[in-house]
């Protein structure tokens, strides 16, 4: 049995005596005994040892922070170069007179004195005393226990909650330890004794406590120190650090409810924390150049919340229990949170321009003050700046009133927000734009023209045409034309309407991507001169659309993409088109085209033998055979109409023909139009048509109140049924072919979609979607 436990105890490396013997020798080349590689301090020689585990580094420290502007009486920012320890231990004792308010709620004063010259600070506060009463346990009186003593304090009863600043029980203590001199002072009205004592040598030597009779009013605490200097490499209570105590002076007035501050001598003006808020907005601007508003409620006994714009990404100054919460922590959060879900919900039904935005996003443009009273609350160290303590755990809510959120979405913070998304959008619109380059990969269908993106860009001309049967028609025109110039690229169905999409919309638009590079366009960038069309890829674009409403229509989609996005492109040659015939009336050798419904009614009118020509009716571009197409571009002056600009009045036009926000003046333009066209046909005058034999040029104003009014208003006569039959002219025909076909059996769509052509001169749609 003794060999085991000999066997046991050698294993464990435990000697005769009962100690063991695991320390390691000294590593090769280490110098020094064991004693002095292998040491045990105390709790005092450890703190002062590694005095950051405790208050902070004892190093200086350069930062930008909140400081008092006696000169301007507001809160301004300056690079400051302090010492986080020296500033830690006399915030220690200012949160503890702080703290006193929970314990006294008739204690209304605290006083700081700052000697400089000195090097004395002394913080006062007349809540009620230390008890002045001998400690039975610990065998000396209560205040030499708690100032004196380490891990003693009034806060380890956890299962009291306490929204008082203090917690771990160093905090004073700590303050005594780095300071050459620290005398406590104190009295008690409830024993009716005044109590003082001293220490030194960083807390370690002390003074008999003094105890006197007091008097039955007398009731304070008072903290005098001088710093240890030296532990924090100084000379003298630098400018900076006496800056940054005397501005904690000022967050206390602003934290302690009904307690007036005193900063050497001089009542601290601050009687509610609105008026700390207010320092530090006095004289900002928001981004218009207005003064910043502030949105503050006193939420309730324990909360107090205020609100302003920010120009600097998230800010916050937040207090718990007294505390300068500087890196703020999990009330922030709550309080940010909830401001930024109510501020999403507005967003979402302003934001048009389809950004996704998200709530760091909105957080980015606030700045939250936030004084608050915390049970018992947590921190992430013991310098106190990050606040850990779950909500649940805070022992009151933060419930913001629906005034308070509705005033938030009025103050700026909305607007701010989609500034910045519309800024957003135009950033990433630029990362999408197109450049000059002589060859262009990755665009199914585009006949890029030879000198496409080279020196003689500027002679190029991109012809976009409606869908490939169109595009078929204009390659076979290249062959007289030739393709060094001229570049085709065909539209599937109709392109987006951008003034009115969302950014979303627009970036995800393959059609307008693909225009945007194939042109070489660049967003954001202004093309004033001729010179500037030789940035890019085309130095013309030519629309080649049927001559129906629907092709009109894919014109002045185009035109709206450019004058949305480069409104001075319409000032130059830039924009053209190629028209083609809609009808020809063609007899024996005598061929006549006619480039609009209006003219070609017209032509009817005025000539009685209409009935005698051949009339044929050119649905689209792909109707016109490859003889045609040639034909017209051995013609290409007849057939090329140039888009000329004729000042505001074309941009008003085109506005009010794509935007939604001229909604009204839209109805006002149709139901003009339709007066006119009524009145005119009253005293027999023809109806206005834009291309004449003659015509080289068209104005955007005519094209808009010329052609495109005519989409608009047989969009109208297509989608709302007539106030006689409820029908529509779509429904009307069908309907009237199948009466005059007489059909008592089922009848391929396709098959009545013919006859339909055929009896009720259907020329343009789509038919089995009219027939639905």
């Amino acid at each position: 049995m003794a060999d085991i436990k000999a066997m046991f105890n050698k294993m464990n490396n435990v000697t005769q005596n009962g100690t063991t013997d695991s320390v390691p020798p000294p590593a090769k080349g280490q110098k020094g005994t064991i004693e002095k590689i292998y040491q045990k301090k105390s709790q005092l020689e450890h703190i002062l040892l590694r005095p950051d585990t405790y208050i902070g580094s004892v190093e200086r420290a350069t930062e930008t922070m909140w400081i008092y502007d006696k000169t301007k009486e507001c809160m301004t920012q300056k690079e400051l170069t302090y010492v986080p320890g020296l500033y830690k231990i006399y915030d220690e004792i200012l949160v503890n007179a702080a703290d006193n308010k929970q314990r006294d709620p008739k204690m209304d004063i605290i006083k700081i004195d700052i000697n400089q010259e000195q090097n004395t600070i002394s913080v006062y506060n007349n809540g009620c005393g230390i008890p002045v009463v001998m400690h039975k346990e610990e065998k000396m009186y209560v205040p030499t226990m708690i100032f004196g003593h380490l891990l003693t304090s009034s806060n380890y009863n956890d299962e009291e909650e306490k929204v008082t600043g203090g917690r771990n029980g160093y905090g004073a203590k700590l303050c005594n330890i780095f300071s050459t001199k620290f005398t406590v002072e104190t009295a008690s009205k409830q024993y009716k004794k005044h109590f003082k004592q001293t220490w030194g040598s960083n807390m370690t030597k002390a003074s008999e406590p003094k105890v006197k009779e007091s008097g039955k009013d007398d009731d304070f605490t008072k903290v005098t120190f001088s710093p240890d200097l030296a532990k924090f490499k100084m000379e003298k209570l630098e400018d900076d650090i006496v800056a940054l105590m005397s501005r904690r002076a000022y967050d206390v007035a602003a934290s302690s409810h009904g307690v007036k501050v005193y900063l050497n001598g001089e009542r601290i003006k601050i009687n509610k924390f609105k008026d700390y808020v207010d320092l530090y907005i006095k004289g900002k601007e928001d981004e218009n150049g207005q003064p910043l508003k502030v949105v503050y409620e006193k939420v309730s006994d324990r909360w107090e919340v205020a609100l302003t714009l920010s120009n600097h990404g998230f800010q916050q100054v937040s207090f718990v229990n007294s505390i300068a919460t500087t890196k703020g922590g999990k009330h922030v959060d709550s309080v940010s949170d909830s401001i930024v879900k109510s501020v999403l919900e507005v967003l979402k039904k302003k934001n048009k321009g389809g950004v996704n935005i998200r709530p760091f996003q909105v957080k980015h443009h606030m700045w939250v003050f936030i004084n608050c009273l915390i049970v018992n609350p947590t921190f992430d160290s013991q310098t106190k700046e990050n606040m850990t303590l779950q909500a649940k755990s805070f022992g009151s809510k933060c419930n913001l009133s629906e005034k308070f959120i509705t005033s938030v979405t009025k103050s700026g913070l909305v607007e701010s927000v989609l500034t910045w998304a519309k800024f957003k959008a135009q950033t990433e619109l630029v990362k999408a734009s197109g450049k000059k380059q002589s060859k262009l990969k990755g665009i199914p269908k585009l006949e890029d023209a030879n000198d496409a993106g080279t020196k003689n860009a500027h002679l190029c001309t991109l012809i976009l045409t409606e869908g490939d049967s169109a595009k078929t028609l204009a390659v076979s025109g290249l062959s007289v034309v030739g393709r060094d110039h001229y570049g085709v690229f065909p539209l599937k169905g109709k392109p987006l309407n951008v003034r009115d999409a969302s950014h979303k919309q627009v970036l995800e638009n393959v059609e307008i991507n693909n225009l945007i590079k194939i042109i070489g366009l660049q967003y954001k960038k202004k093309y004033n001169s001729m010179d500037d069309l030789k940035s890019l890829r085309y130095g013309k674009v030519m629309i080649m659309a049927d001559q129906d409403q629907d092709g009109s229509h894919i014109k002045g989609l185009i035109i709206n993409f450019i004058h949305h996005n480069w409104p001075e492109l319409l000032k130059l040659p830039f924009l053209e088109e190629f028209i083609t015939p809609i009808v020809k009336a063609t007899k024996k050798d005598k061929e006549i085209s006619f480039y609009s419904l209006p003219e070609f009614e017209e032509w009817k009118r005025d000539t009685e033998n209409h009935h005698t020509y051949n009339i044929k009716y050119y649905k689209g571009l792909g109707t016109s055979t490859s003889k045609e197409a040639k034909e017209y571009f051995q013609n290409m002056e007849r057939h090329r109409i140039r888009f000329k600009y004729g000042g505001a009045t074309d941009d008003h036009h085109i506005e009010l023909a794509f935007s939604k926000k001229g909604a009204d003046q839209r109805k006002e333009w149709l139901t003009n139009h339709m007066d006119e066209v009524k009145r005119r046909k009253e005293i027999g005058l023809p109806e206005r048509y834009l291309y004449t034999k003659d015509t080289k040029a068209v104005s955007y104003s005519d094209f808009v109140n010329l052609e495109l009014v005519l989409f608009s208003n047989g969009d109208n006569v297509r989608s709302i049924p007539s106030m006689v039959d409820g029908l529509k002219p779509g429904q009307r025909k069908v309907i009237f072919t199948c009466i005059k076909r007489n059909d008592k059996r089922e009848v391929k769509v396709a098959q009545l979609a013919g006859s339909v052509a055929e009896h009720s001169a259907y020329h343009h749609g789509q038919y089995c979607n009219l027939i639905k």
